[in-house]
C-alpha cells in the first residue's frame, strides 16, 4: 500500500468525490486507503484494457474496410462504400461526422481517413440484425473468416459487451467490479472475448496482442 500522507488523501477524497469513489469503498470495505488502492489499480488496468481495445478496434475497422469496399465494388459503385445508399439514416449520420472530422483544416477527403474517423459503435451497429441481409451475408461475415460458423449474432454480442468496456474506461468509471453492468463479465471475461474476436479475424495478431498485454499480470495484482 501507498504511503499517503494525511493532506493527500483528504484532497484526493474531496477531488476525486465521495461519489465517485463510493463503489471503490463498497469494495474495500469502506476502507479509505484501500479504496485509493483500488481505485489505482482501477487506472492501471483500465490503460492495460483500452491498449489492447485500440489494437482490435484498428484491425476490426480495416477488416472490415477491406470487405466492403470489394462488395460496393462488386455492386458497381465508383466512389467509397460509405457512400452506398444501403446505410440506414444514424449509420449516415455517423458517415457524415467521420468525413467531417476527416477533412477538417482544409485536408482531402481519403478513405482511409474517414474509416479512421469512425467510431467503435459505428462498427458494432453494422453487425445488428438490421443489416444481416444487406452487409453481414454478402459481405461482413468474410471478415471473420476464423469464426465457425459464422453467426452475425454471435459477433454483435461481443462487439456491444466490448463498446460497453469501452465506454466505462473513456468515462473513467470503474471496471473493477465483479460483474459490468450489461454485459455479465468482469473486466478478465471481456478482455478474453476481445482476444477471441481478434482470433476470429487473424489468430496471428491475436498471440501477438495476448503475448504482450498487460492485462494478465495486472488481474493477478489487484489489491
Amino acid at each position: 500500500m501507498p504511503n499517503r500522507s494525511t493532506a493527500l488523501v483528504q484532497s484526493l477524497t474531496t477531488l476525486l468525490t465521495p461519489e465517485r469513489l463510493a463503489p471503490y469503498k463498497a469494495a474495500a470495505s469502506g476502507d479509505t486507503d484501500r479504496a485509493l488502492d483500488l481505485y489505482e489499480w482501477n487506472g492501471r488496468i483500465s490503460a492495460a484494457v483500452f491498449e489492447d481495445l485500440g489494437y482490435l478496434e484498428v484491425v476490426l475497422r480495416n477488416a472490415c474496410h477491406h470487405q466492403l469496399h470489394i462488395w460496393h465494388q462488386a455492386r458497381g459503385g465508383s466512389d467509397p462504400w460509405y457512400l452506398d445508399p444501403v446505410f440506414t439514416a444514424a449509420s449516415q449520420e455517423d458517415i457524415r461526422k467521420a468525413r467531417q472530422r476527416a477533412t477538417r483544416a482544409g485536408r482531402t477527403e481519403l478513405p482511409g481517413r474517414v474509416v479512421a474517423e469512425l467510431m467503435f459503435g459505428f462498427w458494432r451497429f453494422l453487425h445488428a440484425r438490421s443489416y444481416e441481409a444487406t452487409l453481414w451475408t454478402p459481405c461482413l461475415r468474410l471478415a471473420f473468416p476464423h469464426l465457425q460458423p459464422r453467426r452475425r449474432q454471435t459477433v454483435y454480442t461481443r462487439l456491444d459487451h466490448l463498446n460497453t468496456l469501452r465506454n466505462r474506461i473513456a468515462h473513467h468509471e470503474p471496471v473493477h467490479g465483479v460483474r459490468i453492468a450489461g454485459t455479465g463479465l468482469d473486466v478478465a471475461g471481456l478482455h478474453a472475448e476481445m482476444l477471441e474476436v481478434l482470433g476470429w479475424i487473424d489468430p496471428v495478431v491475436e498471440n501477438w496482442v495476448r503475448a504482450r498485454s498487460a492485462v494478465p499480470a495486472l488481474l493477478t495484482d489487484r489489491p
